[in-house]
């Protein structure tokens, strides 16, 4: 692949050091700024997703883009097993005084090339793809991703509702219990999130790694989760948050409901209604203006009609891009798994 662009004067790249996080964080915010995107993130949740990663190198996988000494951008990337495919997912950001001078491009491809070598040694049987994804207001992240021959394959929603006054009254099916989540309790919760999710796109297999990453989150608060126990067994969890950071930066009270999960036993029985209620009232008592959540479009159980009846609506859509690796995507190329269909 051709990694040089038409490039201005001045402009380098180096590799990423265990210092960058920082600087990676600031560039983020940056670019979403830019694109009028309202979420920011932090140097000690970027270093925890990707450095629990065994298959994260830092000096191999994310490269700086400089001009003149001074950071514009960076990418970033790590092959992931998806629904039994190995998938090379790549991130980045350009400053938006540095765009479309071919930086963003030369960053994609870099992070490309070092991951093929990483896919091509695996010895497993499986497809390998890139995948990036993007809001649909990033418009020249579009373009550049369809320039490098990536189609849209999934597509999904940031969601917010509003926590003033009414909230929906749902009680927890018959024997189930709420009980306050611990710590301790954070494993068993994750491996049942993982179960939960098993029949869901981009499914990955529940390991040590994958649980540093989900859990190294510095803001995570137990207080905030909601678990329904069965006797001694997990039926179903949301995981509350405050992201008291980025509420702060933004001027902003909001909260998220993450990883809303029932497990198979459990379903159509309305404990994701229950879940969530008892989720807007703990927010609502920690001072919270609203309730966010991401999901996917094509989710197999209706979650989207879950979260309209329940007063979300759209605030944001996303899509996911993809490509077969080293060799262009044909018209109408489906990505391996995928289990759903790209919406209009």
């Amino acid at each position: 692949m051709e990694l040089e662009a038409a490039l201005p004067d001045g402009v380098a790249f180096r590799s990423g050091t265990a210092a960058d996080w920082p600087l990676l964080a600031q560039l983020f915010n940056e670019d979403h700024r830019g694109n009028g995107i309202d979420e920011r993130e932090s140097a000690d949740n970027l270093a925890g997703m990707f450095e629990a990663d065994p298959r994260f190198a830092m000096d191999r996988d994310v490269r700086i883009a400089e001009a003149h000494g001074e950071a514009v951008g960076f990418s970033l990337g790590r092959v992931r097993e998806r629904d039994q495919t190995l998938v090379g997912e790549t991130w980045g950001a350009v400053v938006p005084a540095w765009r479309r001078r071919g930086i963003g491009s030369a960053l994609l491809w870099r992070a490309i090339a070092a991951l093929e070598p990483l896919m091509e040694d695996d010895p497993r049987p499986w497809p390998r793809e890139l995948r990036n994804w993007a809001d649909d207001v990033e418009t020249g992240t579009i373009a550049l991703y369809r320039s490098a021959g990536y189609l849209p394959i999934r597509y999904g929603f940031a969601m917010r509702r509003p926590l003033s006054g009414q909230l929906p009254e749902h009680p927890l099916p018959a024997g189930l219990e709420l009980r306050p989540a611990t710590e301790r309790q954070s494993r068993a919760i994750f491996e049942a999130e993982a179960e939960a999710f098993r029949d869901h796109w981009g499914h990955e297999e529940p390991t040590d790694a994958l649980f540093a990453s989900w859990y190294s989150d510095p803001e995570l608060d137990p207080s905030l989760w909601e678990v329904a126990w069965d006797g001694d067994e997990i039926a179903g969890v949301v995981l509350g948050m405050i992201r008291t950071r980025e509420n702060e930066e933004l001027g902003v009270r909001r909260g998220w409901l993450d990883r809303v999960s029932v497990r198979r036993p459990w379903r159509g029985r309305g404990l994701a209604k229950a879940l969530c209620a008892a989720s807007f009232r703990a927010l609502r008592e920690r001072g919270m203006d609203e309730a966010w959540l991401g999901v996917d479009g094509a989710n197999p159980t209706g979650a989207l009609q879950l979260y309209e009846g329940l007063g979300f609506h759209v605030a944001r859509r996303w899509t996911v891009y993809g490509r077969p690796l080293d060799r262009p995507a044909p018209q109408g190329w489906r990505s391996a798994g995928d289990r759903g269909t790209m919406g209009p």
